[in-house]
């Protein structure tokens, strides 16, 4: 097998070997380049040690030397370069304590998690496959490298990673690697918040968001999201519904574009309807105010996994208003576009399309179109620069000062009326007009 490898990647590798030296493209760029897709960056391993390293190459940054990294800068680019080397104990669930260097590829690819990322590359000897990961790959299969136990006991985000590439290559997890995962999902109450959240938001941005199923399969959500858990036990019991919370949700998050704040949107949309379950006579189920207390939940998880301040926000504005009714006239867009503020509208129509095509086919049709329609108003608005917020009015503040108004609230509250009179009628919207209507208001 043949891998290009870049030119400033073969140049470290050639010159390792020429220093007497063994060296290899090692982990995911080799797995993503077998399977044609371009790598993000290129890892190199070596029989050298990190001061041996540090000799050959110039600028180089210490990077982890007791656990053996230097990264090697060639034209501006960093690539790591670490030592063979053999795990010890790991105390915390996710790092070793210590690390022995060793001249053995063969035990250095043997500490890696699965076996499609255990592969090494260099020209002269090609691909270095030692625990079956090419055919794993052929087989589209996650597979722990030795005993899965092992691995997961290690390291237990391991546990997220193994799902996180099967959601990503669209793999299954073999048998054995599923109940090592199963057995030790309580181990993941180690890992730190933002490391559980890069894992989950790989997963959730991945082309299959679907295989958060698999994390509920295996026990992993009723340790990190243990909220998703009640989801997926919580039936609907209602005619616009034909699948579970849990269900909804998952096929709601694959039915709306690979955006962070839009996946998370449809995975929390739902989320407090177990809270807020109510039966009526003829035993359907009802979930008053589940818009409301979903995005208060949702502020609460993604605060718990140290979600960024701006994908907060816009996450809980979304989820309050995912169920908003807005008729299909211009001044009632207007006015949603005003609620949302700048740009959110486009995105609520968004969660809407797919909250709508998680349903059952009930009024499918009618939903639809009634969303093509707010589109189109929406595109009408933006197109002729109508007036949606205070910024877009003819006049501000200093026309109101001018107009004998004194500096402070009653400012905001005459813009707020004159607003309120453009919203409903955008012809409205020049200086003489609303110099006139504010006169008479104040």
């Amino acid at each position: 097998m043949k891998i290009d490898l870049p030119k400033d990647v073969k140049f470290i590798i050639d010159k390792l070997q020429s220093a007497g030296y063994e060296a290899y493209a090692v982990g995911g760029c080799v797995r993503d380049s077998i399977l044609g897709r371009e790598p993000d960056d290129w890892d190199i391993t070596t029989s050298a040690d990190p001061y041996e390293v540090k000799k050959l190459f110039r600028p180089t940054i210490d990077t982890g030397l007791q656990h053996g990294t230097v990264t090697v800068l060639r034209n501006h680019v960093g690539y790591e370069v670490t030592t063979y080397r053999v795990d010890g104990a790991y105390e915390d669930g996710r790092h070793p304590k210590e690390v022995t260097f060793t001249r053995n590829l063969k035990e250095d690819l043997l500490r890696r998690d699965f076996t499609i990322n255990a592969m090494a590359y260099n020209d002269e000897e090609g691909l270095i496959d030692e625990y079956g990961g090419l055919s794993d790959i052929e087989n589209k299969i996650i597979r722990c490298v030795g005993d899965p136990l092992e691995r997961f006991t290690e390291d237990a985000l391991r546990m997220m990673r193994a799902v996180r590439f099967a959601a990503q290559l669209g793999y299954e997890i073999e048998p054995e690697t599923r109940a090592a995962i199963t057995k030790l999902n309580t181990r993941l109450r180690m890992i730190s918040a933002e490391r559980i959240q890069v894992e989950l938001c790989k997963l959730i941005l991945s082309p299959n968001p679907a295989h958060l199923r698999v994390a509920y399969e295996l026990g992993i959500t009723s340790v990190v999201l243990p909220e998703f858990d009640a989801c997926m036990k919580q039936e609907q019991n209602h005619i616009h519904h034909c699948y579970s919370v849990g269900e909804h949700i998952l096929h709601s998050m694959e039915n709306i574009e690979a955006d962070r704040v839009l996946r998370y949107t449809m995975l929390f949309h739902d989320m407090a309807k177990p809270a807020c379950v109510t039966v009526d006579e003829e035993g359907h189920n009802h979930f008053h105010g589940h818009d409301v207390k979903s995005a208060e939940m949702a502020h609460g998880i993604m605060k718990r996994l140290k979600f960024d301040n701006d994908t907060l926000k816009q996450v809980e504005l979304l989820i309050r208003n995912h169920d908003l009714k807005i008729e299909e006239r211009p001044k009632t867009v207007r006015r949603a576009m005003n609620k949302l503020g700048s740009g959110m509208l486009p995105k609520l129509l968004k969660v809407k399309y797919a909250d709508v095509m998680a349903q059952s086919d009930y009024l499918r049709e009618e939903k639809l179109r009634s969303l093509d329609n707010l589109k189109i108003i929406y595109d009408n608005i933006v197109a002729e620069g109508q007036c949606v917020t205070i910024a877009d009015l003819a006049v501000d503040g200093k026309d109101m000062i001018k107009l004998g108004v004194k500096p402070g609230p009653e400012i905001g509250r005459i813009l707020g009326r004159l607003l309120d009179a453009v919203i409903d009628d955008p012809a409205l919207n020049k200086k003489d007009t609303l110099t006139k209507i504010a006169r008479e208001l104040i």
